[in-house]
């Protein structure tokens, strides 16, 4: 339209709050991480660990089924801190497969394309950017971690009566830490790898190499030094010392729980410096 004629008006239709404006991105973010067909049936698939445990909670408390085949509940299954702690570190791997599959693939399209000046002439900051992409993982993820965890313990509860519920109560508190901390840190790696390596499939590879070639790496120290302090660069080490403290199992722990929860916060740290590097309206070419 000529701008002499005078006839543009400002957009007086309903404004998107800016507290919530990072969930465009998520909207768009998540229909992108489905777009294949298998990571679709993986992440149906998924949910059937799960539902093996809710057929193990009901079991334990159907002693007329029990009875029938002479199975005595108390050593078929034990409802138990150790029962939740398999729950989680199943779901944990899953989650960790699908983060590897859907991940690296949400911020490298806006980088190789060129995108990130279109987001950051809109009113998006780079928190919101990194908080929009990010809740796309975290949620799907969590979808599949505390989420049906915290349904489970909820039935076990309500079979179980309240006397089982106060004593175990803090068992809600651990599976919801033990997942949420998994999550930020799968969902940190993933997209800072997704920042610097543009290229997925090799974001992939890359993140595979941290997680296992680290741990080997980190043993590998242990045993030429001499010490246990390799362990600090071994994010499984470090993810598995707090999961058993959380669920108190931790009796013999390589590392401190401290330490780990400290090795935990410096690999966000530096995930989030990553990402603030790389997520700016422009890049400099040299």
């Amino acid at each position: 339209m000529a701008v002499y004629k005078r006839t543009y008006h400002v957009y007086s239709g309903p404004v998107t709050p800016a507290w919530s404006r990072f969930l465009i991105l998520y909207r768009y973010s998540k229909q992108n991480l489905f777009r294949s067909k298998l990571q679709t049936a993986f992440f149906v698939m998924c949910f059937l660990f799960p539902l093996l445990c809710l057929l193990a909670i009901y079991l334990t408390h159907n002693l007329g089924f029990l009875a029938k085949y002479n199975l005595d509940p108390t050593r078929l299954f034990a409802i138990d801190n150790k029962f939740f702690f398999a729950f989680v570190a199943t779901q944990g791997w899953l989650a960790f497969i699908l983060a590897t599959f859907t991940g690296p693939g949400l911020v490298s399209p806006d980088l190789a394309n060129g995108a990130l000046p279109l987001y950051f002439c809109r009113p998006f900051s780079r928190t919101e950017y990194v908080l929009g992409k990010a809740s796309a993982l975290v949620i799907f993820l969590s979808l599949i971690t505390w989420v049906p965890g915290l349904v489970l313990f909820a039935v076990q509860a309500s079979l179980a009566g309240s006397s089982w519920l106060w004593t175990n109560l803090w068992l809600a508190r651990s599976i919801f830490l033990a997942c949420s901390i998994w999550i930020a840190i799968l969902s940190l790696v993933t997209m800072a790898l997704s920042a610097w390596v543009r290229w997925k499939i090799a974001a992939a590879a890359l993140l595979l190499g941290i997680f296992f070639i680290g741990a080997g790496f980190a043993e590998a120290i242990n045993a030429v030094m001499r010490t246990k302090l390799g362990d600090l660069i071994n994010i499984l080490k470090l993810i598995g010392t707090v999961w058993l403290d959380l669920f108190r199992l931790g009796d013999n722990l390589a590392i401190s729980v401290a330490q780990a929860w400290l090795g935990l916060l410096v690999i966000c740290g530096v995930c989030l410096a990553l990402l603030w590097r790389k997520v700016r309206a422009f890049e400099v070419v040299k």
